[in-house]
């Protein structure tokens, strides 16, 4: 979804208003175009997030010097802005125009937008840094814009509508990717973290009261794994949302 820029002189990487770089010339290595330094990219900011992402990590990945991949981009921002457009690409996007209820449309944007976040958690930062304009960003939004208008709402609700639903997913699997990889750096699995989490929780007196009534809430809803009681969390948590739209429509 789009959002302010990043910085106060800073447009877009697609906003440049300059010849797409890449030809091949004098001095440029061999092998090496934008498409592939973007790949590379992704795959760094996924294996060691962004905090240690940098355009000598990069290239050292690539087995060039940090000046050839300028050939390519201006700035590490250029190419941060451009990985997050690829990763907007991985989206699967219902078809607003088939004979679809359009409750099940939305679900299914909101399993990919979290499902993408999960994957990617550097992408949390980065989706409310920059204009978000690149072709699969927009692809997403647009595809989001056409099944808000088939649920009815009056054209002056469809965005609050837009900010409930994808608000709410992109803080709900911003936590959950982040949770996701801090056990995966405790050797752990889910299970065993939670547990763990929850031992060292209870010896703090001051949150007893909290972890007693949130172990009771647990225990109502079953002994459900980690991964199920999320899965089982979002799932309602978006239904209220989409019955939340259904009243709104219904009010008129």
């Amino acid at each position: 979804m789009a959002t302010a820029g990043r910085g106060s002189s800073r447009t877009s990487v697609w906003l440049e208003g300059k010849p797409r770089r890449g030809r091949r010339g004098d001095g440029q290595p061999s092998g090496l175009d934008r498409e592939r330094i973007t790949a590379v990219s992704v795959r760094l900011l996924d294996a060691e997030g962004l905090a240690k992402f940098s355009m000598r990590r990069l290239a050292a990945e690539l087995n060039v010097t940090a000046m050839s991949v300028y050939w390519y981009v201006d700035t590490k921002d250029d190419l941060l802005e451009l990985a997050l457009d690829q990763v907007f690409g991985e989206l699967s996007l219902p078809d607003p125009a088939a004979d679809e209820d359009w409750r099940d449309q939305l679900r299914a944007l909101a399993r990919e937008y979290r499902s993408m976040l999960v994957r990617h958690p550097w992408v949390s930062p980065l989706a409310g840094s920059f204009l978000n304009i690149g072709p699969n960003s927009l692809s997403f939004s647009r595809a989001v814009q056409q099944v808000i208008v088939k649920t009815g709402l009056p054209v002056h609700r469809r965005t609050g509508a837009i900010s409930a639903v994808f608000q709410f997913v992109y803080g709900y699997g911003t936590i959950e990717g982040h949770f996701l990889a801090r056990v995966a750096r405790t050797g752990m699995t889910p299970d065993e973290y939670h547990q763990h989490a929850v031992s060292l929780v209870t010896q703090a007196p001051d949150a007893a009261e909290v972890i007693e009534e949130s172990t009771k809430i647990m225990e109502a809803r079953g002994g459900d794994t980690v991964e199920e009681m999320i899965e089982r969390d979002f799932a309602f948590a978006l239904d209220l949302l989409i019955a939340g739209i259904e009243a709104m429509v219904a009010r008129g």
